[in-house]
């Protein structure tokens, strides 16, 4: 746990002083877009900011290679293929953050981004289905593979439309992943420090080392650099997770437990996940390209029922962590109906704090109608006196 606790401060560390010299480039290289339409912020505000999220990243993956509890974990194709198809996917947001990157060219650089993943091993040749394994084979774990990859990359880069949104979600998402595989690790005898759960811990710090300058009010957007980037990180833990239980009966836990190495990483970004559906859908629908901007996001929702930004930041946030980490919990605790329980009750807070402004709207307009009836009450009353 020591070595993972010190990753996770260096990736931190090296992010967050990154940031302000990307950022200041970023000015430099002209990466401050004029707001757009689409756009929460009033100001320009420089992009680019995925550069101080890889360079963490990288820093934190080659010490960590260095430590000596940690180099039995690597892979030589697979982390080389992690830090070259991250490279890939930076240039390609920092093209489209500079110079602006059509849909078909950026679906075919991550597309490229994801067949290097493949290509180094991060694949899923098998299922883990309780009882037996659902064999995908070479052809068809790749092709599965690559989809999922740029799906998740996707489903990422949608979610960037708030200050820290993408960022902070990321985290939770990557902290849950690292709290199940540690957990199930310890359960089923396996090695503590495996490769999922060293990226994951790497993906936390670069996310809070980002969001630091990220929250609202934002000094610097990560920009399609960082929110690809982060869904290509986010994927490879997923890919890797999936394809690393054995459902034989080895592991103690219970009931749903045994499905969550299939469904954990699917409930682990479901919110992105939904967005990401839900305009694909609502475009498609209007006869406009999957790929057209609009305001019409989850985040975007929120800020029309009068949330402000930041309160709809951590919103997002709490329905993120109530997904991910009920669904960790099931397989930590033998009692799923207290959880799910919790879990309810935890849901039904957030419902509530998501309707309290449209609530408080309506309570004020109808103190406004009581007091405008009693007005006219009042004058009518008055009438007739004199």
């Amino acid at each position: 746990m020591r070595e993972y606790a010190l990753t996770f401060v260096i990736a931190l560390a090296v992010t967050y002083l990154l940031t302000p010299f990307v950022r200041r480039a970023a000015i430099t290289f002209g990466a401050v877009p004029p707001v757009r339409d689409r756009d929460v912020h009033s100001e320009p505000i420089p992009r680019m900011g995925g550069i101080a999220i890889y360079g963490g990243f990288a820093a934190a993956l080659l010490i960590s290679y260095r430590l000596p509890h940690l180099q039995d974990v690597f892979v030589y194709n697979t982390w080389r293929g992690l830090l070259l198809a991250g490279g890939l996917i930076v240039v390609i947001g920092i093209i489209d953050d500079r110079w602006g990157m059509g849909p078909v060219p950026k679906l075919a650089g991550q597309t490229a981004a994801a067949g290097i993943m493949v290509w180094s091993g991060v694949q899923m040749l098998w299922l883990p289905v309780p009882g037996t394994q659902l064999s995908l084979g070479p052809m068809l774990g790749s092709l599965v593979s690559v989809v999922l990859i740029v799906v998740t990359i996707n489903a990422v880069n949608f979610a960037d439309g708030l200050d820290g949104l993408a960022a902070g979600i990321v985290a939770i998402s990557a902290f849950a992943f690292f709290a199940y595989y540690y957990v199930a690790a310890v359960d089923q005898g396996f090695e503590r420090q495996s490769y999922p759960a060293m990226i994951a811990i790497i993906l936390a710090g670069v996310c809070i080392g980002f969001l630091l300058h990220n929250f609202n009010p934002a000094r610097v957007f990560m920009g399609d650099t960082g929110a690809m980037l982060l869904g290509l990180l986010l994927t490879s833990i997923t890919i890797t997770v999936t394809g690393q239980f054995y459902p034989d009966g080895r592991t103690s836990v219970h009931g749903i437990a045994l499905f969550l190495p299939v469904f954990l990483p699917l409930l682990v970004i479901a919110l992105p996940l939904a967005d990401l559906v839900l305009a694909v859908v609502r475009r498609t629908l209007a006869g406009k390209s999957p790929f057209a901007p609009d305001k019409k996001h989850l985040h975007h929702r929120l800020l029309e029922l009068g949330h402000s930004h930041a309160r709809a930041v951590l919103l997002m946030y709490l329905w993120a962590a109530i997904i991910a980490f009920a669904s960790v919990s099931l397989s930590v605790f033998d009692t799923p109906f207290v959880v799910l329980t919790v879990t309810l009750l935890v849901a039904a807070c957030a419902v509530g704090l998501i309707t309290l402004p449209r609530l408080r709207r309506r309570n004020r307009a109808r103190d406004a109608r009581a007091r405008a009836a009693a007005a006219g009450s009042a004058s009518t009353t008055s009438a007739s006196v004199d």
